[in-house]
């Protein structure tokens, strides 16, 4: 199984990131934990510059030099073992329930 990398990301409000994965999965992520340390000072105080984020190199990276880990983006901590990525990738393809309905 090939290494999960960020292909693609769109700032949403806050400092939330929708994330477009090399396996086409699409995972939202609050980044407002991880963002610490004087590199993040300006980003946090200013809301154009955070929306100013791109791809590089597989993760995210900000105008001023910030960056954020992919593995930390896409799975909260380092990749999983093969066994554990084949089902979180299933997870995350897997439709999820609309708000406020329960499975019956």
């Amino acid at each position: 199984m090939s290494l999960l990398r960020i292909r693609e990301v769109v700032p949403l409000e806050g400092f939330r990131l929708r994330l477009r994965l090399t396996n086409d999965a699409v995972v939202e992520r609050d980044v407002s934990e991880l963002m610490r340390g004087p590199v993040f000072e300006e980003l946090r105080r200013k809301p154009e510059m955070f929306r100013d984020v791109r791809v590089e190199g597989g993760t995210v990276v900000w105008g001023n030099g910030a960056d954020l880990c992919p593995d930390v983006l896409i799975w909260g901590g380092p990749p999983p073992s093969d066994s554990e990525a084949v089902i979180a990738v299933a997870m995350m393809r897997a439709p999820q329930p609309e708000s406020g309905s329960h499975p019956e």
